[in-house]
């Protein structure tokens, strides 16, 4: 991916999306641009106008850490989005190289450690899975399996859940909160973009979204960055009806880039019956075969 195109596009839609009255300055007459103009963020920043128009073309190669820091504050980015600037930051001068993830290999050549297998399978209350940056399943729990059955029933998903969110109709029925889902996948798929830029098959993914989904084009214009470690996500399981449920992601320190997520429901909810009757339901011979996918 175009490390100056990717600065350029985050600086602006980030400095097109503060008011003048958020950053404590004088609306004014005759704004011809969204947001703050150049010349206030090199003021907030305490930068010259030149040097900040030189950023903002996508020049971040040797910035220093205060101006970036300084940079930030301007722009009142959040942690995600800060951590995201860094990134491009990195990746402008070449130190990437040693902090991003090694290179993953594709997720037909990768296979779990058995430890880590049997730690998933240690899991039964609810459905644990490992991810990669791309959103692609790599290992999973049996009740993540059964959980997933709609993401599995197609080969076209290829096991990613961006694909499955976007180009897959059943999405809609599995996600009742879709356009939150497809949000958080964007931003997940964003986020990876800028930590790995180098990711062959991340780009591949992006291009093969962008031109088979409006939807996702759309959302991949905006720039969104966001840390997506804990918080709570309803489902409609086809099997087991409406589920509640807590995730918790873990950054794998074994295996840099890639997460643990493990869903939970609160006890004694119907959530967590539903979850039994979920593990009772994969054990039965009909699991296998998935339910066929219907256009609605």
């Amino acid at each position: 991916m175009d490390n100056r195109e990717e600065v350029r596009e985050f600086l602006t839609s980030r400095r097109a999306k503060i008011t003048p009255e958020q950053a404590g300055l004088p609306a004014g007459p005759r704004r011809r641009v969204p947001g703050l103009r150049r010349s206030e963020v090199a003021a907030l920043a305490d930068t010259s106008v030149e040097y900040y128009a030189k950023l903002e073309r996508g020049n971040l190669a040797g910035v220093s850490p205060s101006v970036l820091e300084a940079l930030a504050r301007a722009l009142r980015l959040d942690d995600a989005e800060r951590a995201h600037l860094l990134n491009l930051a990195r990746a402008a001068d070449g130190s990437d190289a040693l902090t991003r993830p090694r290179r993953r290999r594709t997720r037909d050549q990768w296979r779990p450690h058995r430890s880590l297998q049997w730690t998933l399978d240690a899991v039964t209350a609810g459905p644990a899975f490992v991810r990669n940056g791309r959103m692609d399943i790599l290992a999973a729990n049996p009740l993540a399996r059964a959980f997933y059955t709609d993401v599995y029933a197609s080969p076209g998903n290829q096991a990613n859940l961006a694909r499955f969110n976007f180009l897959d109709p059943a999405s809609r029925r599995f996600y009742p909160d879709w356009d939150l889902f497809a949000d958080v996948a964007v931003a997940i798929l964003r986020t990876e973009a800028g930590r790995n830029p180098h990711d062959k098959d991340l780009h591949d993914l992006v291009g093969e979204l962008s031109t088979r989904s409006d939807d996702f084009r759309t959302r991949w214009g905006t720039h969104n960055v966001r840390h997506h470690g804990t918080g709570t996500k309803r489902f409609h399981h086809h099997a087991v009806g409406d589920l509640t449920l807590a995730f918790e992601g873990l950054e794998m320190a074994a295996e840099p880039g890639l997460t643990l997520t493990i869903y939970t429901a609160e006890p004694g909810s119907s959530s967590e019956e539903g979850l039994r009757l979920l593990a009772s339901w994969a054990a039965t011979p009909q699991a296998a075969t998935p339910a066929p996918h219907s256009s609605d």
